[in-house]
């Protein structure tokens, strides 16, 4: 349960797992844990939702639950989008940006095969030609290499190609730990160094540690919905939670709801 200052809020988990609903009664996830949450953000009898596992689910329901103006596109959950979704796209990753990291004026890029305008398929050509004339901080196609440059604040693309992009960034980073791991223990010297490089290993692993950012906020709903990975730990739930209280206080919705009415209405 995640209550006080007018936020109420569920935990809802993919795989059995337990939360608490808004009158304080016991609630349990299993595979439709996390749609029963959606629905009630849908029914506007919960403002904020900490989802682990079974997102799969959650597309299906959320439109019924969308925020004025979105439209219906969910970010992050429409792997078939139109150009006017990854528009909206545009503007809530913008807004996320600004009420997370308290940046004025993010640097929003969209994802491409090249950087010059003409890159691209019918739909990114379509998509930048909407960012353009968008007010938000446009700096044009980005590349994939891009995604951990620090050259862009917010990268735009459609569900599917970023979760592929997701998924590959996360294996790669799995692969070069236990490479890493490997080589260094692979003869005594090595070991040795390690053991005074170790808090600067720690650093690392930390700063890239899922767990410690808890999840991925769902924008484009009626409540704050954030998400975390299947294969949550606690730490992970609890920053989820922590995200999402975080994100409900700032009334992140509420500033999405009027950025995206101006869009629609400027269309």
């Amino acid at each position: 349960m995640v209550g006080g200052n007018n936020v109420t809020g569920m935990i809802a988990t993919g795989n059995g797992g337990a939360g608490t609903g808004p009158n304080g009664s016991l609630t349990f996830g299993g595979a439709a844990g996390n749609m029963t949450t959606v629905n009630a953000i849908a029914d506007g009898n919960l403002t904020v939702q900490a989802g682990v596992g079974g997102s799969g689910s959650m597309p299906s329901g959320i439109v019924g639950g969308a925020a004025p103006g979105a439209g219906g596109s969910i970010l992050g959950a429409n792997v078939d989008s139109k150009p006017e979704h990854l528009e909206q796209f545009a503007v809530m990753g913008e807004i996320y940006y600004r009420v997370t990291f308290g940046s004025r004026r993010p640097r929003v890029g969209l994802l491409s095969v090249g950087e010059e305008e003409i890159k691209g398929n019918e739909l990114t050509r379509e998509v930048y030609n909407r960012l353009k004339e968008s007010p938000i901080h446009f700096v044009g196609n980005v590349e994939g290499g891009d995604l951990f440059s620090g050259d862009v604040d917010v990268i735009v693309c459609d569900g599917f190609v970023g979760n592929i992009a997701l998924k590959i960034c996360e294996g790669l980073a799995v692969q070069i730990f236990g490479l890493l791991k490997k080589s260094l223990k692979s003869s005594l010297a090595s070991q040795f160094g390690s053991w005074f490089s170790r808090d600067a290993f720690r650093g690392v692993r930390k700063r890239i540690d899922y767990t410690e950012y808890g999840g991925a906020p769902l924008l484009g709903v009626r409540g704050v919905c954030v998400i975390g990975h299947g294969r949550s730990n606690a730490n992970a739930v609890k920053n989820a939670i922590r995200v999402a209280a975080g994100l409900a206080r700032a009334r992140l919705n509420e500033k999405i709801k009027s950025e995206l009415s101006a869009v629609v209405a400027r269309a």
